[in-house]
């Protein structure tokens, strides 16, 4: 499967008071990788759900948090999608700064229909382009 990477600088709104980000927002770094990994294939999600009626929810989260990340340090959030089926796809995320491995998961994300918040086909032409 494809792999992908996306370079963020930790701010200080990620981080607690000793400087060190908040668990929490390795998810939201995790959600960047994933949105751009998409742009980068062309398909913008406001676009998807307007034109195909289609949205994507996480599902389920699995997080490993191995080292600290801190304020002002940049990292790679990388994304590979590692199964896929006819409404799911589930990704490995790593968050790396240089060679040490900060923090690693499995995200599974549903297709919906965005009307009626029903698992829906993936389009094929995403299928495609990412897998």
């Amino acid at each position: 499967m494809k792999e992908f990477s996306w370079p963020v600088r930790v701010y200080y709104e990620d981080t607690d008071a000793g400087g060190v980000v908040f668990y929490a927002n390795y998810l939201k770094f995790f959600e960047r990788a994933r949105t751009e990994m998409l742009r980068s294939y062309g398909f913008e999600q406001d676009r998807l759900m307007a034109r195909d009626n289609v949205i994507f929810v996480v599902r389920s989260v699995s997080i490993d948090y191995l080292k600290p990340a801190r304020f002002n340090e940049q990292i790679l959030v990388g994304a590979k999608i590692i199964e896929n089926k006819k409404t799911s796809l589930t990704f490995e995320q790593t968050i790396t700064r240089q060679h040490d491995v900060l923090c690693n998961g499995k995200v599974r994300i549903a297709c919906l229909d965005a009307q009626s918040m029903k698992p829906k086909l993936i389009p094929i032409a995403i299928l495609e382009q990412l897998t």
